[in-house]
């Protein structure tokens, strides 16, 4: 995966807003106004933060080489992900969704109802 393909799925999911709050180097991807993955577009490999399940986060890790606990971010609910080619972006898509679908459940109910309209 790379940031084109990256941003593109992220873009494509319901209610996505993309920006640069934390300065030109790091993308960040919002729905309703809520952060669910964030990347250094500089990142040679493309790397992501990306919220997770707490007892997920712990069986990925364990699982997998290319996902450490979140830089800069609480370890507990967020995991970095280099993309190093080891996972095929099928598996990478499904940890963009679990994010997105985490913070998503997460929302007030008065933007969870603005997101269905959307």
């Amino acid at each position: 995966m790379d940031i084109e393909l990256l941003r593109d799925y992220c873009l494509s999911k319901k209610g996505v807003e993309e920006g640069f709050p934390f300065g030109s180097e790091t993308l960040v991807f919002k729905v309703m106004g809520k952060l669910f993955l964030l990347t250094g577009i500089g990142s040679r490999p493309l790397q992501f933060n990306a919220k997770c399940d707490p007892e997920k986060a712990i069986e990925l890790r364990e699982k997998y080489s290319c996902i450490l606990p979140g830089y800069h971010m609480n370890k507990q609910h967020w995991n970095t992900i280099i993309c190093d080619g080891s996972v095929n972006d099928k598996q990478l898509k499904e940890w963009i969704d679990h994010s997105y679908e985490l913070i998503v459940g997460s929302l007030p109910k008065k933007l969870k109802q603005q997101l269905a309209e959307l």
